[in-house]
């Protein structure tokens, strides 16, 4: 039996009630009067409108393009000027742009915010649960960009979608290899690479000589040329080579399809308004060293573009690279007057505690699960800050040390979101300091808390510098 400490195991109790502020509760009023609920589905749509607006308060309607407008023309025949939906996969999205389109107040809902209460389900009941909550003014819209910014969205998305196809193909090319014990990978960072891809090419053109394939070594390679050579020597059997040449093939073709897919986006950022002139306002310099464009980058330069998209060179910032940028613009766009404050903004992103409170304790702080892109963005761009000298970097590195790398990487990606929205909202440029300086306020900071700490307990703390003391 484990010996109990001083104190463990008592319960606290409040000897005295205590007056608390809290808000008015009021009954549930009716606000949106004209408003409707749909349920949708691949097949079928479910639409529900006030009762005695039409014969019958729930219709349902086919998926078709012609089944959408007749459910649009019926819900203006029945007067009603909002509608309210779940966010089912892709169902949404064409009977929301018809309904859009014809002038109507479009509610779209995160459907783990309208569950209905344990008990029989059914399409009809959802589409009355979403216009009864609807019509108490009890459900609130889904944030979702202007529709220029959803363009740019979708394309970006799909970019993303066509890099992930592209790398499963590069998958495919290094099981080829490792079948005919082709020790590329030991030697090479990437086979995709200038050496790598020049390699493969004379390996299917039906070259078997190792050394003759280790020329192509490039002058920035880390392996000699006979290291190299000597990761050539394998079984060169038919069914392999075949299959290296598919993957080679598809991998050519996605690579392709990804400068198309680039070259859209950039026609896509050029039709934004531009709010600012390159003429007369240059682009300011990079904070980066200069290197090699990575391999995954646009093949064009698209900081103009996205300077002018944003009147503000979000690329200065410490671990936002270009792609990090073009995803976060595309998801949130560049109207920061969607979030009152930043703390919206950051909990929207899923970046700030999500502190569950019982019993007055706090018993959970972990934040909420999201699957958005901007905050996949903003971490992986704290994550990359390990190594910075930068204050950013010397931020991320205080965390590490104190909290581990998963809440450090949180921690430093809410704070990048904080500058690209103080940015954005007030049109300022990134100013960057020195590590100096982060480390000149956390002293500060710590040294106020110290202070605090003992005014609590009746004490004061003299402060002196090494100077005064030596």
């Amino acid at each position: 039996m484990k010996p109990q400490r001083q104190g463990q195991g008592r319960r606290l109790s409040v000897s005295t009630s205590q007056e608390i502020e809290a808000p008015p509760l009021e009954s549930l009023k009716q606000i949106n009067l004209n408003a409707a609920g749909l349920d949708i589905g691949d097949r079928e749509i479910y639409a529900c409108v006030p009762e005695g607006r039409a014969e019958k308060s729930v219709r349902v309607f086919p998926t078709f393009t012609a089944d959408l407008n007749a459910l649009a023309d019926w819900l203006k025949s029945c007067k009603v000027t909002t509608v309210a939906m779940e966010s089912t996969g892709v169902y949404w999205i064409p009977i929301f742009q018809i309904l859009e389109a014809l002038g109507f107040e479009v509610y779209l809902v995160n459907a783990q915010y309208i569950k209905n209460v344990t008990g029989k389900k059914t399409d009809i009941l959802d589409c009355q649960w979403i216009q009864q909550l609807h019509t108490y003014g009890l459900l609130h819209k889904s944030f979702r960009p202007d529709e220029q910014t959803c363009i740019l969205r979708s394309l970006v998305r799909h970019r993303e979608m066509l890099l992930r196809y592209r790398a499963s193909h590069i998958q495919h090319i290094q099981k080829a290899l490792q079948q005919m014990n082709l020790k590329l990978t030991n030697v090479l960072s990437d086979v995709t690479g200038i050496t790598g891809m020049s390699i493969l090419r004379d390996i299917l053109n039906g070259i078997r000589d190792p050394h003759e394939l280790a020329k192509h070594r490039d002058h920035r390679c880390g392996k000699s040329e006979a290291e190299i050579a000597k990761s050539l020597e394998g079984d060169y059997r038919s069914e392999h080579i075949f299959s290296l040449r598919q993957a080679v093939e598809l991998y050519d073709i996605y690579t392709e399809k990804l400068q198309a897919c680039d070259q859209e986006i950039e026609r896509q950022l050029e039709q934004f308004s531009p709010k600012v002139d390159l003429d007369k306002v240059p682009l300011p310099p990079s904070t980066r060293a200069a290197r090699n464009r990575p391999k995954n980058d646009p093949i064009s330069d698209i900081r103009p573009v996205l300077y002018q998209m944003s009147w503000v060179y979000l690329t200065q910032i410490y671990g936002l690279s270009i792609l990090s940028i073009q995803t976060i613009l595309s998801e949130i766009g560049t109207d920061m007057s969607k979030w009152p404050t930043v703390k919206h903004f950051t909990s929207w992103l899923g970046l700030s505690p999500n502190n569950s409170k019982t019993g007055g304790k706090i018993i959970r702080t972990k934040t909420k699960k999201t699957d958005s892109r901007a905050n996949l963005a903003f971490r992986q761009g704290a994550a990359s800050l390990g190594r910075s000298k930068s204050a950013l970097g010397q931020f991320y590195r205080r965390m590490k040390s104190k909290l581990g790398t998963p809440k450090a990487v949180v921690a430093t990606a809410h704070k990048l979101a904080r500058i690209v929205y103080f940015m954005l909202k007030n049109q300022t440029p990134f100013t960057s300091v020195g590590p100096e300086h982060e480390d000149a306020r956390y002293r500060e900071r710590a040294l106020r808390n110290l202070q605090r700490q003992a005014r609590k307990l009746g004490a004061n703390i003299v402060m002196e510098t090494e100077a005064q003391t030596a």
